[in-house]
């Protein structure tokens, strides 16, 4: 063979050879092309799928927000509210602890002076209210007694001496009269002013209030025949009739 046919030949074969070589760089380039197309693809339709969750996500949270605003303004309101009631609480419990004070000083007062009242106070009455009386704390400034307990006795005692002070009242009683000897005799209350006494031997006397303490008693045998009157009228022994007696004021 010829050289220059050689050297075309060559030639030739290095051609197909640099073609074949572009070939496969250009077929590799094409699938790495079609690859990255394909990411790309893919990577777009996760993106768009990323978004579309994201929206929904974030719809769910502004409707969150909303709700948790309301809610916050409903509780700032119920807030105020409960801050009014609260004040007006602390206001009623302040006039309430305020009222119990002036309660209790009213009725360790009443119970500090019940003892002389109570001294003025006929022998059937004390003997109807000795129960109460004997609830009554010894020192009214230092007592495990009840405030609701102190008050119900003291109410009692006053109930009882108030409807005696309006009641006419007959009882037996023990008095030492003239002959200086206890003697059984019946007392006639009309109220808490005025008492009138008779004896079965026809002493008679009349009764008042002391100034200081309990009662005294003065002789008066003149009125024996009216204070028998006056009794047997009050226990319907007798017809009721107008029965003069003498009364003192004071």
């Amino acid at each position: 063979m010829r050289p220059n046919r050689v050297i075309i030949s060559l030639m030739l074969l290095a051609g197909v050879a640099t073609a074949q070589d572009e070939l496969e760089a250009a077929k590799l380039n094409l699938e790495k092309l079609l690859e990255t197309k394909r990411l790309i693809s893919q990577e777009q339709k996760d993106w768009r799928l990323g978004r579309e969750l994201l929206a929904d996500r974030v719809s769910v949270l502004e409707k969150e927000l909303g709700a948790l605003k309301t809610k916050t303004a409903l509780t700032t309101n119920e807030t105020a509210v409960l801050d009014i009631k609260f004040a007006e609480l602390r206001a009623q419990n302040e006039q309430i602890t305020a009222a119990v004070t002036r309660m209790r000083d009213a009725v360790s007062g009443l119970e500090t002076r019940l003892p002389q009242l109570l001294a003025r106070t006929p022998d059937p009455v004390r003997e109807r209210v000795k129960p109460l009386v004997q609830r009554l704390p010894q020192n009214p400034a230092d007592t495990k007694t009840s405030m609701p307990e102190r008050f119900q006795n003291v109410i009692g005692i006053l109930n009882e001496i108030g409807k005696a002070n309006g009641e006419v009242t007959v009882a037996t009683e023990i008095r030492t009269l003239g002959d200086g000897r206890p003697t059984e005799v019946k007392t006639l209350y009309i109220g808490m002013g005025q008492a009138y006494y008779v004896s079965a031997k026809g002493e008679a006397g009349i009764g008042r209030p002391s100034a200081t303490n309990g009662w005294d008693w003065v002789p008066a045998n003149a009125l024996a025949t009216r204070v028998t009157d006056a009794m047997q009228i009050m226990q319907n022994k007798a017809t009721a009739r107008y029965v003069p007696m003498p009364v003192k004021i004071q």
